[in-house]
């Protein structure tokens, strides 16, 4: 009994490092996405339209990682691996509903995101990322 909870407290453990580590690459692809840095327009200007995005994005990695997780079939190895691949997917595909959502309405996407004012495009942008994850935890179950 002790070795199975070491055991799940050490994969538990593994699985959030991957967790956080997907996460983070989440928070750069969000970073690169749009213009200037991240950190200052969130926490230093307040930018709420960039927060918008970050949080749908981190919403969105959650959720595939979530996913991955419970549909692992209780083997570590396997699930390790599809919350690695199947999160790498799910940014590549964010990034790719980012652009062709920037190419489908007029302006740059990423100027509107980073600019000071709210802009209710932020809201589709945000929407289209985390339905893009929630694709991806479709295919994942």
């Amino acid at each position: 009994m002790l070795e199975d909870l070491l055991s799940g407290a050490w994969q538990s453990v593994v699985f959030g490092v991957v967790g956080v580590a997907l996460m983070a690459a989440g928070f750069g692809l969000v970073d690169l996405l749009t213009p200037g840095r991240l950190r200052e327009l969130i926490w230093v200007r307040r930018n709420g339209n960039a927060a918008l995005l970050l949080a749908a994005n981190q919403l969105g990695i959650a959720g595939i990682v979530f996913t991955a997780i419970l549909t692992s079939y209780h083997d570590f190895a396997k699930g390790l691996a599809s919350t690695v691949i199947f999160g790498l997917i799910g940014l590549g595909i964010m990034a790719l509903a980012f652009v062709v959502l920037d190419l489908l309405t007029p302006g740059r996407l990423g100027q509107i995101i980073a600019a000071d004012e709210t802009h209710p495009a932020a809201k589709v942008s945000a929407a289209t990322h985390f339905g893009a994850a929630l694709i991806v935890c479709a295919c994942i179950a």
